[in-house]
């Protein structure tokens, strides 16, 4: 038998030295792009194994469960789309972005990103605090955008975040329902950005 060939041993020298937390967002990215491709039935640990190249016991240790797996990649959803939305928030605020902007990136992270059916998938599979990290990721992106001057954004958060949440699920549908725009909700989300953002100057001026 033909001995390995010195590149191939040291690729596989190389990814066996990840260390527990490269290998975690390595299984965090591969779960997530499974998500993206195949839904979110398809983010099992054997899949996301065989993916990078771990085994299943591997998984195992890091993720406790199937159900474990999928919760750190709600949290490692939940902190992308939070920083995705913060850099938007402070750009518009600048002038370098839009109110417009915002939504855009929010409907997309839950729609095209996958996370909002992840966050229905968890919920109809029992785990019932699916949206804990989802939840705690939105609170803290609403403390630091306080430090900013926001306080108004508090409810305009909580609304654009349902908005996103619910137009990922069945905002298609609906729309061509009532025969309406299939952006209309990314419309009036937009909309109620520019309402906010002109009610929080005529406070600071007052």
């Amino acid at each position: 038998m033909c001995a390995a060939k010195p590149e191939n041993r040291l690729s596989m020298s190389t990814r066996k030295r990840l260390s527990p937390e490269e290998s975690r967002i390595a299984a965090l990215e591969a779960a997530r792009a499974l998500l993206i491709e195949a839904g979110p039935q398809a983010v099992t640990l054997k899949a996301v194994a065989g993916r990078i190249g771990r085994t299943h016991a591997n998984l195992l240790h890091h993720f406790g469960s199937a159900s474990g797996l999928q919760k750190e990649l709600a949290r490692h959803l939940a902190e992308t789309i939070c920083g995705v939305i913060r850099e938007a928030v402070i750009a518009s605020r600048s002038g370098i972005g839009s109110p417009r902007d915002v939504v855009d990136l929010t409907f997309d992270a839950f729609d095209r990103e996958g996370a909002g059916a992840l966050a229905s998938w968890m919920l109809l599979s029992g785990n019932e605090d699916a949206l804990d990290p989802i939840v705690d990721a939105i609170h803290d992106l609403v403390i630091e955008l306080n430090e900013f001057g926001s306080d108004a954004m508090r409810g305009t958060t909580l609304t654009l975040v349902l908005m996103a949440l619910g137009d990922a699920q069945m905002g298609g549908p609906l729309s061509q329902a009532l025969e309406l725009p299939r952006t209309a909700a990314r419309d009036y989300a937009a909309q109620m950005l520019d309402a906010a953002a002109e009610k929080a100057k005529l406070m600071q001026a007052g």
